[in-house]
């Protein structure tokens, strides 16, 4: 029965953002209410309940969820995710259109909302669809592709966070990381086949827009960080929180050594 209920939460979240288009986070709170209530729990401990379990995500990855955000905003501002994606293309050359778009969001997204790292590689998508002489609908599908998967695997992306945090691992972010690169490489490859087998059969309206040309999207966004300093707001946070998962492991490493030593 507890399954059921939960089941039916998570349709309620769906049906209230997708149809009603309610604030995700209202949404959730809604959502919550309803399972706790419906799951027996009485009113004000299911408010008490809600607090506790908010503030305690909070105090342990509230920082870092702001400082991901901001991150995210200064790649789009900047620039500087115009500049990995020049870096990718320079390495795969022209060719792999497909693929390029697929590593281009896999990076983008680490740092940057996925929604927000689409529109802001919309315009180089369809100058690269234009120039390839390819579909848009195939580059869209590899660029989401690449987006979603790490922006729903990797922090520090809120909800991959968020979910390190409900499981008690928010202490070891830096193993989150390593494994959620590594699981979202399927997910991306996945997503790149079926643009390549898929994605180049589907003919949509954007195919027929007249898109600017590589370049003068480039020129148009004005000058571009270097590539150092385009990659540095990813790598750095990166290596900050595998600094603090070493460390971590080091405290637990010692007190279990203590506690072995009586």
């Amino acid at each position: 029965m507890l399954f059921l209920v939960i089941l039916v939460g998570v349709i309620l979240v769906v049906l209230l953002t997708a149809v009603f288009k309610l604030h995700p986070f209202l949404a959730l709170l809604i959502s919550t209410f309803f399972v706790g209530i419906a799951s027996g729990m009485p009113l004000l401990t299911v408010v008490e309940n809600v607090n506790t379990g908010f503030g305690g995500l909070m105090t342990s990855i509230g920082i870092v969820i702001v400082t991901g955000t901001i991150i995210g905003v200064i790649l789009e501002k900047s620039g500087a995710a115009y500049r990995m994606a020049e870096v990718v293309l320079r390495i795969l050359g022209e060719k792999r259109p497909q693929l390029a778009m697929s590593i281009i969001g896999y990076i983008v997204s680490i740092p940057v909302f996925c929604d927000s790292g689409f529109i802001i590689l919309s315009s180089l998508k369809k100058s690269l669809a234009k120039r390839a002489k390819v579909k848009v609908a195939s580059m869209a599908v590899a660029l989401s592709t690449g987006l979603y998967a790490t922006h729903t695997l990797v922090p520090p992306t809120p909800g991959p966070i968020a979910a390190a945090g409900n499981i008690g691992a928010s202490d070891y972010l830096g193993t989150v990381i390593l494994v959620g690169l590594f699981v979202a490489i399927p997910a991306v490859i996945v997503g790149y086949i079926w643009a390549v087998k898929v994605g180049t059969k589907i003919d949509v309206e954007a195919d027929h827009e007249e898109a600017l040309d590589y370049e003068e999207v480039i020129k148009s966004f004005g000058k571009m960080p270097s590539t150092f300093k385009a990659f540095l707001p990813i790598i750095l946070p990166i290596v900050l929180i595998g600094i603090g998962s070493v460390a971590a492991l080091r405290e637990v490493t010692q007190a279990l050594h203590i506690s072995c030593s009586f």
